[in-house]
């Protein structure tokens, strides 16, 4: 699917930057070698939330911190929402436009199945994108939980399931967010990447209706209802827009985006270990850590990682 206009996507890219988410059981989202404790009874919890100010006032617009900028202006700004049980949840904004995106395999998953693929979609962030990367972030569950499908440079590593929540990548490098058969994929859409991962967290800007229920949103590490997690959602302009805390509900991370503005969103991997995001302050720089208290290093994905995850480069 569009392996050709991938191709060129990505040779136009390298000439301008390098001159000189169904009810489950699963089992993937916790460490290497560590079982995650039982599932949590069903938790309820009010799904109001307000923004935390930022402490900038040099901001496009109100509510938002800049984080990166690009030729185009702010291309990544963030904002910091404290959910009504106390847990505060990092939303960072990929604005339509300015930013494009990756999938990547990790070096253990999702399995290949022996598939050639392109330094671009590999475990490390590749030398041709590093000298316009903004950020990374995780991806979902490992393919063996069976919550969604996976489609890397066009080719399938796992069938795509209709009904799950994708994040969509086109061959001009742009991400959308929506239903796998309802919004996607369009009439004449080169699709070439697809992430899927569990039913819609958020959808027509309104909550599942199985937001309290914890188990559908994959077994907590230790068996309690607060852990880390990570979600990704879209807003009406077409910005992408990634949720991540260290200790939250499903939630928590719906209300964040709904009130970042976001109409859809699915929920990306769970867990300390798994939730990460790296950002830069321009294209090329050095990467932070971007979710307070995350686990991983902010170069993880310079070093390669293990999992599947995505980049975020700057607009030419």
């Amino acid at each position: 699917m569009a392996l050709l206009a991938l191709s060129k996507w990505r040779r136009h890219l390298t000439s301008l930057v390098v001159p000189g988410l169904i009810g489950l059981v699963l089992s993937g989202c916790s460490s290497p070698g560590t079982s995650p404790g039982p599932s949590a009874a069903k938790t309820t919890a009010p799904s109001t939330s307000t923004t935390t100010p930022p402490t900038t006032t040099t901001t496009e617009q109100p509510g938002w911190t800049p984080v990166s900028s690009g030729t185009k202006g702010i291309a990544v700004d963030e904002m910091t929402v404290t959910a009504a049980d106390g847990s505060h949840v990092t939303v960072a904004r990929f604005r339509a436009g300015r930013t494009l995106f990756a999938l990547h395999v990790g070096s253990q998953d999702p399995p290949t199945n022996g598939i050639a693929l392109g330094p671009d979609a590999g475990p490390a962030v590749s030398s041709t994108q590093r000298p316009s990367l903004l950020a990374a972030f995780n991806g979902g569950f490992m393919i063996s939980d069976k919550v969604g499908g996976f489609e890397i440079d066009g080719q399938i590593l796992s069938p795509l399931v209709p009904g799950v929540a994708s994040f969509v990548i086109d061959a001009d490098g742009s991400g959308h967010i929506g239903v796998w058969g309802q919004q996607f994929p369009t009439p004449g859409e080169h699709v070439v990447d697809v992430r899927q991962n569990l039913a819609p967290l958020v959808s027509g800007a309104q909550l599942s209706p199985r937001i309290s229920d914890i188990t559908a949103w994959g077994p907590p590490l230790g068996g309690g209802p607060m852990v880390a997690r990570s979600a990704l959602g879209e807003d009406a302009q077409g910005d992408i827009l990634y949720a991540g805390s260290m200790s939250a509900l499903p939630v928590d991370l719906g209300s964040a985006l709904i009130s970042a503005g976001a109409s859809s969103a699915m929920e990306l991997d769970i867990n300390p270990e798994w939730v990460q995001l790296a950002l830069a302050a321009s294209p090329g720089a050095n990467l932070s850590a971007g979710v307070p208290g995350q686990h991983r290093p902010a170069d993880q994905y310079l070093l390669g990682w293990t999992r599947d995850y995505f980049t975020v480069l700057a607009s030419p």
